[in-house]
């Protein structure tokens, strides 16, 4: 920025220097912010690591928090069946979100496409415990007849609802991302012979794949941080992950304990050091992610 002649800036140069030192502390905000949560988590969640024991915690079966006489903090269950639970969902729901967004974007009619669309939205902004109580009321009787089951609180019905939950995420942004591919491309394509089709998925979803994968990314965020549906519909017990079997969530391990855990009881510091895995868990996640799209630029 060059001041005036007069050593003075100018009122648009004024506001203009204000924005940038309001971004500028915006960013340090968002930094800060990630900092706080991080150095918390730390100091939070190691003291129980540390009396449980690092191999203990992370790789034992057992979780028995409020067990008086032979408590037992293993949480390689909640891992697992967090594990289990995404990579369903994103079974389910990617290629469902992913043929959903090239139908709204290069298919279907603009006025057919302008009428799903809301729909499509009104999904996002659903609570999740509404989401939940559908899943109770409808989801879990239909698992119980067509199973014979004797419950049918499941990992099987937490799939499903997390399936249905991050649908809104991946429609949207690839669709977006589809959107944004030149039409050049597809003209191109179309003028060497390809059909339409051939030319949705084989030119158009490539040259948008850095979108996509984002949506993909945002669907795992928000199926491995989801608790009160997960916790209405996956029947909450701390069992080895099976399809039909009743499980618990990092998540809801977390949501469904803290409210009675004592405070500085080691209890509730390893509902923390539950936290610290789930966040260290995300992280991990976007760097993966991170990488990919870099290295997928760059080549």
């Amino acid at each position: 920025m060059i001041p005036g002649r007069s050593g003075k800036l100018s009122p648009k140069e004024a506001l203009e220097w204000i924005m940038k030192v309001l971004f500028l502390i915006c960013g340090f905000i968002a930094i800060a912010f990630v900092l706080l949560i991080t150095v918390y988590l730390v100091i939070s969640g190691l003291p129980a690591i540390r009396e449980v024991g690092l191999v203990d915690f992370l790789f034992g079966t057992r979780w028995a928090s409020t067990d008086q006489t032979d408590p037992a903090y293993g949480i390689l269950p909640f891992i697992l069946t967090s594990i289990y639970g995404t990579a369903g969902a994103i079974l389910l729901g990617v290629p469902l979100g992913f043929f959903m967004a090239v139908f709204l974007a290069k298919v279907a009619p603009p006025k057919v496409a302008a009428a799903i669309r809301p729909a499509v939205d009104l999904l996002a902004g659903i609570p999740s415990v509404v989401y939940g109580l559908v899943g109770m009321m409808v989801l879990l009787p239909a698992i119980r007849e067509t199973f014979n089951l004797a419950a049918g609180d499941s990992l099987l019905a937490a799939i499903i609802v997390l399936a249905v939950m991050i649908l809104p995420s991946i429609i949207s942004v690839s669709e977006t991302a589809l959107r944004a591919v030149p039409k050049e491309y597809e003209e191109a394509s179309l003028a060497l012979g390809a059909t339409e089709l051939e030319t949705y998925f084989r030119v158009t979803a490539p040259a948008a794949k850095s979108g996509i994968a984002a949506a993909v990314v945002l669907g795992v965020g928000r199926a491995i941080g989801e608790a009160m549906a997960i916790l209405m519909v996956a029947g909450n017990v701390a069992n080895m992950p099976s399809l039909f079997s009743s499980v618990k969530f990092l998540t809801t391990a977390i949501a469904s304990e803290m409210s009675y855990a004592a405070v500085g009881s080691l209890q509730r510091n390893a509902l923390y050091s539950i936290g610290l895995v789930l966040f260290l868990f995300i992280m991990c996640i976007n760097v993966f992610l991170n990488v990919f799209l870099k290295r997928d630029k760059e080549g």
